[in-house]
């Protein structure tokens, strides 16, 4: 169930219409939060709820074993890592895995095709299964780390790894900060209510209106067989597919965010500005924060940190990394994404010169300028659908060939053009406004901010409604 979708409205209506009603008993409110989320879940395919909740009670047995049984609490652990893990890796690396071990078997004169003997039901990808099992872990990993005590109520549990406004896309909404949400009676104040909805509105704009207004010519060319040979048109393209991402994933988020307050609850921010950033550390810490900070605490931090030397410390971020491209696809263009944004950030740390160039006269607009460059390069692997595609337009992209108003003009007439400039200027004139610091100034009496912000949520509203692109599925479903 897609939330740019009419039939999300009537659900969200229908939910909405009945949780006042619902939400004083615990028991009840869990269940109504359960119901109602495995039915969004499973109008996409009814059978993959099997998987939700196979994943939800491995973890939920597991994590009341290792308060109970403190011998076995690392037999626990491992049956729920092997779980859930498992099931990743069946459903989103068996392919890939197939694949690459029929091309090496190859190569010794060993001809079998692996992939043929997957069941077709394990080339399907359950929509949020890197989330889901993502957040169900991360219950079982700090119960055994003694940072958390388990539900013994097995609704209480599910509430919190199904909550619909999360549950495919993220953001990774930990137990510890959930687990007591779930557990009060929490009537949404009036305010909570309006930031729910400017959230919303937000979040489709930013989807709706920018990220389906820019699907189009990105899809266009990346799905094109021939590769354009003008310079200026791949970064044009690049550039809208950060913005779309950007946008895609954010505004779901926001969405999300929204959601959850008018159900009295609080997710934390998951994006915050990235595209200001001035070094990449930075841009890791404003960029898809709960995945960040995911994989920080359970992957980056359990390998040793930073606390075993220099050397050690590059080869557990390395490895951070490469395992984070991976997380976002089965193929070697998303490793190589992975190890991109690896290798700048060892560059960073190596001749710390972020800081070096922060320091001179306009510094801070160069370090924005160098980061951008850096992370529109990773994207082109990320969007690829091949690595020799990735490849060919890297090679376009650095040429001296096509640069100019021509040869835009000679890939998009001057209304889509037009069209490009007003949707990238927006975003480009949004994010300034926080890098320079507008935000942070008083524009206005604070009588009057009532009343300028009501209009401008009704102008927000209308925009989505009438300069909507062609409605598409949200990119991140497909991690």
């Amino acid at each position: 169930m897609l939330f740019n979708s009419l039939v999300f409205l009537l659900f969200a209506a229908v939910f909405f219409g009945g949780w006042r009603f619902v939400r004083r008993s615990a028991n009840l409110r869990w269940f109504y939060i359960v119901a109602a989320s495995f039915t969004f879940y499973g109008w996409w395919d009814w059978r993959f709820l099997f998987l939700i909740a196979g994943s939800g009670l491995l973890d939920y047995v597991s994590g009341l074993g290792i308060a109970a049984r403190p011998r076995w609490r690392k037999a626990f652990l491992g049956l729920s890592l092997a779980g859930n893990v498992g099931s990743l890796a069946a459903f989103k690396y068996s392919g890939f895995l197939a694949e690459n071990l029929s091309t090496l078997l190859a190569t010794v004169g060993v001809d079998v095709d692996l992939a043929s003997s997957i069941p077709p039901f394990f080339w399907i990808l359950p929509v949020g299964i890197s989330f889901y099992t993502f957040q169900s872990l991360s219950y079982t990993i700090d119960v055994y780390r003694g940072r958390l005590q388990p539900t013994r109520n097995l609704l209480h549990f599910f509430a919190y790894l199904a909550l619909f406004p999360q549950l495919v896309a993220g953001p990774i909404i930990r137990a510890s900060d959930l687990l007591p949400q779930l557990r009060e009676d929490r009537d949404p104040t009036d305010r909570q209510r309006h930031e729910g909805l400017r959230f919303i509105l937000h979040g489709f704009f930013k989807k709706m209106v920018i990220a389906d207004s820019l699907a189009f010519y990105v899809d266009r060319a990346f799905q094109s067989a021939a590769i354009s040979e003008s310079a200026a048109y791949w970064w044009l393209i690049v550039t809208c597919f950060a913005v779309q991402i950007y946008c895609d994933f954010s505004g779901y988020s926001d969405i999300a965010r929204g959601l959850a307050r008018w159900m009295g609850y609080d997710f934390l921010r998951n994006f915050d500005h990235p595209y200001v950033s001035t070094s990449m550390r930075e841009f890791w810490s404003r960029w898809h924060i709960s995945l960040s900070t995911w994989f920080r605490d359970y992957v980056y931090i359990p390998l040793g940190g930073r606390r075993a030397g220099f050397l050690r410390a590059e080869g557990n971020m390395w490895a951070t990394m490469l395992v984070s491209g991976l997380w976002h696809g089965a193929a070697w263009t998303f490793v190589a994404w992975g190890g991109i944004h690896a290798l700048c950030m060892s560059l960073e740390r190596i001749t710390e010169w972020p800081r070096r160039v922060a320091a001179l006269p306009g510094g801070r607009g160069i370090a924005l300028v160098l980061v951008l460059l850096q992370v529109w390069i990773s994207w082109v692997f990320f969007r690829a659908t091949s690595f020799g595609q990735a490849l060919a337009i890297l090679g376009q992209m650095l040429s001296l060939d096509g640069w100019g108003l021509g040869a835009l003009r000679a890939e998009f007439s001057a209304r889509v053009l037009l069209n490009l400039c007003v949707w990238l200027g927006i975003m480009a004139s949004r994010e300034a406004y926080f890098f320079l610091g507008f935000h942070e100034r008083r524009w206005m009496p604070q009588s009057w901010r009532p009343t300028v912000d009501a209009v401008a949520l009704a102008v927000l509203m209308a925009v989505c409604i009438y300069f909507r692109g062609p409605g598409s599925e949200f990119i991140y479903f497909q991690f």
